[in-house]
C-alpha cells in the first residue's frame, strides 16, 4: 500500500481574537510574569492515507476550515513569531481529535480508511515576545504547553524556522516492530516469583506468592494443564492473577484483619474484615427496612426506585494515580470511565449527572517540594478533563467541590460521580437482574486494545513515585463512549442484553473474569480483539485498560440483530469467545492455549491480609486546644475569612461544565440573584415528565482527620445529608456512596512508621461509617477505596520527602424529591424575613478554617449527635413539606458568619443579627460563636406570619430567631443586643470571596 502524507494547517483570520493564544499569554502571565503581545494557535492536522491532493484539498475547505473565522493552507501558515513552539502527541497515546477527523473525511469522501492509515493532530503556538530567551520558550512549553508522558515539542526561534516546510511532517505511528509471544514462566521458589513481581511491576503481595506456587506446583493442576499444552505459568496467567489480587480490584485492604489497640483506653480488639462488618452489613440490614432499595454492593453502581416506572443508579471512583501523571489525560479518563458504570449497571441505564471532587495542594504553593506537576497546572487540567468528559458526553455535571491542602501535594485525589436512570423492566424482566449462561457470547464492544492503560489497577496499588512506570495513563473519548452509550441503550430495549460491564481496571481480565464467575467458565480467543496497532503480546491484549469498551453477554440467536444495531450506530463489536460451565478460565491466541485458570482459584485460598492499628488519641499526640485572644478588628477577620482558598469563589470552575443539557435541572449550581454562589446541593429531572426528582449532594471534610478521622467521617456524612435536606430531598430517602482515599496503612519502621496510627484511623473511619449509616438510615448503596495516598517528593538539596494525604472519604448522597417545585435555595430572598439558626452552636473549631487561619490546629473537632440531629432533620422535613421556608442553607467549613455571608451575597441583601440569641450548649465568646463548625445546623430565612408554625414544629428542639434580613447592603452581626462585631457592605464581602480567582471568574 503506497500512502501519501499531507499537513493541513488552520488557524483564526489574523483580525479575530485568538482564545487559546490569550489564554497561554494569561497563564504565562500570571504564573511566571512573563510579557507576551500576542499568542497565534495553528491546528495541524497531518494526514497519512491514499488520499490524492484533491480528496485533502476537498476536505480542507469543506470539513476543516471555516471560511467565515479561519485561514488553512496545506503549506506552512505565515504568521510573524519571535518564538515558535509546536506540541504533538507521543506515539500511541489516544488522539481523539486525529480519530474524529478520520470520520468526518470518511463520511465526505465517502472512503474508509484502513488500519494503516490515520490521521494525527498537533498544535504550533507563534509566540509575539521580543524578550522573551529561549530558556523562557522552553519553560512555556514544558510546563504549560506539554506533558511529556504523552506528548512531545519542540521550541524554534524566528531564525530557526523553515518558512518552505515549517516543523516537516511528523507521524506519530506505533511500529513496534515486535512478534506478539506467550512467555512461560518458572516460579521454582518464592523468591524466584518475588522477583518476577518486581521485574514485571505485578504488585504481588508476599502473601499470595505461596499460594500462586502451591496452585501451579498441585499435580493434579499440572495434569490438567498438561492436556492442554501447559506446565509452568504463562505471563498471561500472572498478570490475570496479579490484576484480580491487586488491592484496587480486589478490596484486599478493606477485606483484611485489623488488629486494634487504644494507647489511651488500653482497649484491644480485633475486626475481621471492615468491609462485610462496616458497609454490607448495615446496608443489608438497611434493604430489609427500605423498600426503595433495589441493588447494592454487587454490580457496577447501586440501584434505587425511582417511581413504579424507574430506577436510578449512582456510583463513585477515583482517578489519582494517573491524573498525577497526566492531569487532563487521568480526569477525562476518570469521569468516562465512572459514566461506563451505570451503564454497565444492571441490563444499563442512561447517563443522566456527573460530579467531581478534586483534592489538590494549594494552587499558588510556591515551597521546596517539587511534584511531577505543579498544583496549578495539575488543577488546570484535572478541571479540563472532567469538562471535555461530561461536556463532550451530553451527561449534565451539576456539582462538584475543590479542596487544598499540602498534604495532597504528594499524590492529588479526583472524585468523579455518575447517576443514570433505567426502566425498572425490560422485557418485562427486572432491569437490575442480570447472569451469564453456558453458550452465550462475549462480545467487546466500543473501542480497540493499545498499550494504553497497562498495568493501571496495579500502579493504582502502590505508592507514587518518580519511577512509577507511565503506562498506565489513559485518555478517554467522549465522542465513542457516547455512540457506544446510544447504540448500547438500543440494543438493551430490544431484549438482547443478558449481562453487560464495562472495561475498567484491569481490562478485559476483570471484565470477562468476573462476569465467567456466573456461568463457571469461559473461552476466549484473545487474537479476535481489536488493535488499535499490530506486536501487543497476548498478556497486554488481556490486562490493557484502553478506553470505551464494554463486555456483553448475548445468546448466539441475537448475534445478527446486534451487529446490525452495532453497524447502524458506528460502533465496532466483536465476539472474542463465549461463556462455559467449565470452571475453568481459558484464553487461546490462534487456537492455542496461554491461560488455563481455575475459576475457583481466586476466590479462595489466599491468606487475608493483616494490619496493626494503633490509635493515639490527639493529646498523646501533641495537640491541645489553643489559648488565643479575641480579634481586634472582626470585619477584617470576617473578609480574609471569606477570601481563604476552601472557602473563596471557585466559580471559575463549574462555569465551565454544562449542566443544562438534557434540559432537566432545576437547582442549579450556582444559585442567587446574580447567580454566583454555590447551592447546597443539586436537584434534577432524570425523567422529564415527572414532578419528582433527584437531589445529589456531596462532602469532603479531610481536614478533622488531623484529630481523628472517625468525627471527619461522621461530618462528612452530616454535610452530606443536611445538603440533601437543604434542598428539598427527602429523609426517608437518601442513598449514600462512601468514596475512601487513604495513605499507606502498612507499617514499616523505615518505609511508614506511621502505618498503624493510619490503620486505626480507618478503622475507626468505617465503624463510624457502620453507625451513622444505620441512624441516619441510608443504605450504601455503591462505594470505593483508593488506597496509597502517598507520594515520594524531592524538595530542598534535592532530598526525597514521602508526602502522605489526609485521611479522606469523599460521601456522596442522593435523595428522592417527591415534588420539585417545592425545591428551596439558600439565597435571603426578602427584605424583613427572620432569620433561624436550627442546631446547636459549640466550641467546636478543632481543624477548622478559623484556626487554620490562625495557625493552630486544635482539639474540639466537631462532634454528631446523630440521635439528636435525626429529630431536628425531621422537623426540617416537616418545615419544608409545608413550604415554611423561604432559604434554606446548612452551615459548612467556616462557621456561621460565612454561610450568613453567602446567603447574604446571594440575595444581596443584608441582614441584622445578634449573636447572644443563638441557641448554644454553653456560652461562648464571639469569634467562637461566628466560627465554630459545629455539625446539625441551618441557617432559615422565613416570613414572620410563618414564625409561629415554624416554632410550633420545633418545640423543645434548639431553634432560635436571631434577627431578619434587611433592605440596606449592610452585613451586621452584633452581641448583647447592642455591641457591633461587624459591619460591611455585603457587596464587599462578596468583592473578598471572589479575589482569590478572580482573574479567572
Amino acid at each position: 500500500m503506497n500512502l501519501n502524507r499531507y499537513r493541513i494547517e488552520i488557524a483564526h483570520k489574523p483580525e479575530l481574537k485568538d482564545a487559546e493564544g490569550a489564554g497561554l499569554m494569561t497563564k504565562a502571565s500570571r504564573y511566571f510574569g512573563m510579557e507576551i503581545n500576542d499568542v497565534r494557535t495553528i491546528h495541524i492536522l497531518t494526514v497519512e492515507s491514499c488520499l490524492d491532493s484533491a480528496s485533502i484539498e476537498k476536505v480542507r475547505t469543506e470539513i476543516f476550515t471555516n471560511p467565515v473565522t479561519q485561514i488553512s493552507s496545506t503549506a506552512p501558515l505565515d504568521i510573524d513569531f519571535d518564538w515558535c513552539i509546536w506540541v504533538g502527541y507521543r506515539p500511541g497515546v489516544k488522539d481523539n481529535p486525529g480519530s474524529t477527523a478520520v470520520e468526518a473525511m470518511e463520511d465526505v469522501l465517502s472512503v474508509r480508511f484502513s488500519a494503516a492509515e490515520g490521521v494525527y493532530t498537533s498544535k504550533r503556538f507563534c509566540i509575539k515576545a521580543p524578550r522573551l530567551t529561549k530558556e523562557d520558550a522552553v519553560k512555556i512549553a514544558s510546563e504549560l504547553l506539554a506533558n511529556d508522558i504523552i506528548q512531545h515539542w519542540k521550541v524554534f526561534s524566528a531564525k530557526e524556522w523553515d518558512k518552505a516546510n515549517g516543523i516537516g511532517i511528523i507521524i506519530p505511528k506505533v511500529e513496534l516492530n515486535h512478534t506478539p509471544t506467550v512467555s512461560v514462566v518458572p516460579v521454582e521458589s518464592d523468591a524466584t516469583l518475588a522477583e518476577i513481581s518486581r521485574d514485571r511491576n505485578l504488585a504481588l503481595n508476599p502473601n499470595d506468592i505461596p499460594v500462586i506456587r502451591q496452585y501451579f506446583s498441585d499435580p493434579e493442576i499440572k495434569k490438567k494443564r498438561a492436556e492442554v499444552g501447559l506446565s509452568d505459568p504463562t505471563d498471561v496467567e500472572l498478570e490475570y492473577i496479579s490484576q484480580a489480587r491487586s488491592d484496587h480490584c480486589n478490596h484486599n485492604t478493606f477485606r483484611g484483619l485489623f488488629k486494634y489497640s487504644d494507647l489511651g483506653t488500653g482497649e484491644s480488639r480485633t475486626i475481621d474484615n471492615l468491609f462485610k462488618t462496616c458497609i454490607q452489613q448495615p446496608t443489608l440490614n438497611l434493604k430489609d427496612k427500605k423498600d426503595w432499595v433495589v441493588s447494592v454492593l454487587w454490580d457496577n453502581a447501586g440501584a434505587g426506585k425511582f417511581d413504579e416506572d424507574y430506577n436510578y443508579v449512582i456510583t463513585g471512583e477515583t482517578h489519582n494515580s494517573p491524573s498525577n501523571m497526566e492531569a487532563y489525560g487521568g480526569a477525562v479518563t476518570g469521569i468516562v470511565g465512572v459514566y461506563r458504570d451505570p451503564l454497565g449497571t444492571g441490563k444499563g441505564a442512561r447517563l443522566v449527572m456527573g460530579g467531581y471532587g478534586f483534592c489538590t495542594g494549594y494552587r499558588e504553593y510556591d515551597g521546596e517540594l517539587k511534584p511531577r506537576l505543579h498544583p496549578r497546572r495539575l488543577l488546570d487540567g484535572v478541571i479540563e478533563g472532567v469538562k471535555d468528559g461530561g461536556n463532550k458526553s451530553g451527561v449534565p455535571t451539576p456539582f462538584g467541590q475543590v479542596v487544598f491542602d499540602n498534604g495532597y501535594m504528594g499524590k492529588c485525589l479526583v472524585f468523579v460521580t455518575a447517576i443514570g436512570i433505567m426502566p425498572s423492566k425490560v422485557s418485562g424482566k427486572p432491569s437490575h437482574e442480570k447472569t451469564t449462561s453456558e453458550g452465550e457470547l462475549i462480545i467487546m464492544s466500543g473501542g480497540r486494545v493499545g498499550k494504553d492503560g497497562i498495568h493501571g489497577v496495579t500502579a493504582s496499588s502502590e505508592v507514587f513515585s518518580a519511577n512509577t512506570p507511565a503506562g498506565h495513563v489513559q485518555i478517554g473519548d467522549p465522542y465513542t463512549q457516547k455512540k457506544m452509550h446510544d447504540f448500547l441503550l438500543e440494543v438493551r430495549d430490544a431484549g438482547i442484553i443478558e449481562f453487560i460491564t464495562d472495561n475498567g481496571g484491569g481490562g478485559l481480565s476483570s471484565s470477562i473474569g468476573e462476569t465467567a464467575r456466573f456461568s463457571n467458565g469461559c473461552e476466549v480467543n484473545l487474537e479476535k480483539v481489536p488493535l488499535k496497532y499490530e506486536g501487543l503480546d497476548q498478556w497486554e491484549i488481556w490486562v490493557s485498560e484502553s478506553q470505551e469498551r464494554m463486555t456483553i453477554a448475548i445468546k448466539p440467536e441475537n448475534l445478527d440483530r446486534f451487529m446490525e444495531l452495532s453497524r447502524l450506530h458506528a460502533v465496532e463489536s466483536t465476539v472474542i469467545g463465549k461463556y462455559s460451565s467449565t470452571g475453568k478460565l481459558h484464553i487461546k491466541y490462534n487456537d492455542k492455549t496461554v491461560a488455563y485458570v481455575d475459576m475457583e482459584f481466586l476466590e479462595s485460598g489466599f491468606p487475608q491480609w493483616e494490619f496493626e492499628a494503633e490509635w493515639i488519641p490527639p493529646r498523646l499526640r501533641g495537640l491541645y486546644e489553643p489559648v488565643i485572644g479575641q480579634p481586634a478588628d472582626y470585619n477584617e477577620v470576617i473578609l480574609d475569612m471569606m477570601s481563604r482558598p476552601n472557602i473563596c469563589a471557585k466559580s471559575w470552575i463549574c462555569r465551565q461544565y454544562d449542566h443544562e443539557v438534557q434540559a432537566g435541572s432545576v437547582v442549579k449550581p450556582l444559585v442567587g440573584r446574580e447567580r454566583d454562589i454555590n447551592s447546597d446541593a443539586a436537584v434534577l429531572r432524570p425523567v422529564i415528565d415527572s414532578e419528582s426528582g433527584l437531589a445529589y449532594s456531596q462532602a469532603i471534610i479531610p481536614f478533622y482527620s488531623k484529630i481523628d478521622a472517625g468525627h471527619m467521617t461522621a461530618c462528612t456524612i452530616d454535610e452530606a445529608v443536611r445538603r440533601i435536606i437543604s434542598v428539598g430531598g427527602s429523609l426517608e430517602h437518601i442513598g449514600g456512596v462512601d468514596n475512601y482515599c487513604w495513605p499507606d496503612i502498612q507499617f514499616h519502621p523505615e518505609k511508614n512508621p506511621d502505618g498503624k496510627f493510619k490503620a486505626a484511623q480507618l478503622v475507626r473511619s468505617c465503624e463510624i461509617l457502620k453507625y451513622l449509616s444505620l441512624t441516619y438510615g441510608i443504605p450504601l448503596l455503591s462505594g470505593k477505596d483508593s488506597m496509597y495516598v502517598d507520594g515520594h517528593l524531592p524538595g530542598k538539596y534535592g532530598v526525597t520527602r514521602k508526602v502522605s494525604g489526609l485521611e479522606t472519604m469523599q460521601f456522596s448522597a442522593v435523595g428522592l424529591v417527591k415534588d420539585v417545585k417545592k425545591c428551596t435555595t439558600l439565597d435571603f430572598k426578602f427584605a424583613d424575613d427572620l432569620i433561624y439558626v436550627i442546631g446547636l452552636t459549640k466550641d467546636e473549631l478543632g481543624a477548622g478554617e478559623y484556626y487554620e487561619m490562625l495557625g493552630f490546629t486544635g482539639l474540639n473537632v466537631p462532634e454528631v449527635d446523630a440521635a439528636s440531629f435525626m429529630m431536628l432533620y425531621k422537623a426540617m422535613s416537616v418545615a419544608m413539606e409545608r413550604e415554611l421556608l423561604a432559604s434554606v442553607h446548612g452551615v459548612y467549613r467556616g462557621g456561621l458568619a460565612t454561610h450568613l455571608a453567602m446567603c447574604s451575597m446571594a440575595g444581596n441583601l443584608g441582614i441584622d443579627v445578634d449573636l447572644s440569641l443563638l441557641p448554644v450548649e454553653k456560652e461562648l465568646r464571639p469569634d467562637r460563636l461566628m466560627f465554630s463548625e459545629s455539625a446539625g445546623r441551618f441557617i432559615v430565612s422565613i416570613s414572620p406570619e410563618n414564625s409561629a408554625a415554624l416554632e410550633d414544629i420545633f418545640k423543645v428542639l434548639p431553634v432560635k430567631c436571631i434577627g431578619k434580613v434587611t433592605a440596606s447592603s449592610k452585613f451586621v452581626i452584633k452581641t448583647d443586643l447592642e455591641k457591633v462585631l461587624v459591619d460591611v457592605d455585603v457587596q464587599d464581602l462578596k468583592t473578598a470571596w471572589k479575589k482569590p480567582y478572580g482573574g479567572l471568574i
